[in-house]
């Protein structure tokens, strides 16, 4: 991640101070962290402040840093299923939902990423604020700033359990009504709770206990070591033969 240019770093702590914290570039886009006592504040200023009039939101979305940066691809070594077999996982979401595990204390797990976009300057941001309470993540509604974050607001309450205080209307979005859990989360097993199916003779969606085994699935990685070596030559020089014999 690159550097936020200069003349718009200023902008920043020239409006903001260290209400705002720049986190740098990505693909062209500006990332700023802000925390949850400036959120609304901060926001605010964003759309209507001239220098950045930030007119729309475009997306907001739920993050659940719970095992962040960990690596379930077991692909240094081979072993006699191959680099592709699938793995025994270890990582977040690899249990049965009788056996999950309870989420250790994890500072700034949940955030809320959001996506502006400013047509007067035709310029994108992405800011970032985490909520103080991993426990009971709550974060202010930005409803009263962009309506487009209603809906989007429901889908990170329904995902990821953040609750948006002041929100119209906080009800999930996306999961069927009596869900239990947010299935974004890291610590909900992958594998969900119970089956959902439609029963024909009783007429009516019925649930059952989960029947399918948790896994990863390795992608295939080809490795640069002295058997893929031999087959390159042998390759190059049955090309070569070709060349000379037309």
């Amino acid at each position: 991640m690159t550097d936020i240019p200069k003349t718009l770093a200023e902008q920043f702590s020239g409006h903001f101070g260290d209400r705002v914290t720049p986190c740098g570039m990505h693909r062209g886009i500006a990332t700023v962290e802000v925390s949850a006592d400036n959120w609304i504040e901060v926001c605010r200023a964003l759309r209507d402040e001239p220098d950045f009039a930030f007119a729309q939101l475009t997306d907001l979305c739920g993050v659940d840093y719970l095992g962040y940066g960990q690596d379930e691809w077991e692909t240094t070594d081979a072993t006699v299923e191959g680099f592709s077999r699938g793995v025994e996982g270890l990582g977040p979401g690899r249990f049965s939902w009788s056996e999950r595990p309870e989420a250790d204390h994890v500072e700034h797990r949940f955030a809320v990423v959001i996506h502006l976009l400013s047509f007067t300057h035709n310029r994108r941001l992405r800011v970032r604020c985490f909520a103080p309470d991993e426990g009971l993540p709550i974060l202010p509604s930005l409803v009263d700033i962009w309506s487009s974050a209603n809906w989007c607001e429901r889908e990170a309450f329904d995902l990821y359990g953040i609750v948006f205080e002041g929100h119209p209307d906080l009800r999930r979005i996306l999961t069927d009504y009596g869900f239990t859990g947010h299935p974004f989360r890291k610590d909900f097993p992958l594998i969900g709770n119970v089956t959902v199916r439609y029963d024909s003779e009783r007429r009516r969606v019925v649930y059952e206990p989960v029947e399918i085994e948790p896994r990863v699935l390795v992608p295939r990685v080809r490795r640069s070591d002295s058997r893929y070596k031999t087959d390159d030559i042998d390759a190059a020089a049955g090309a070569e033969a070709d060349g000379q014999v037309n």
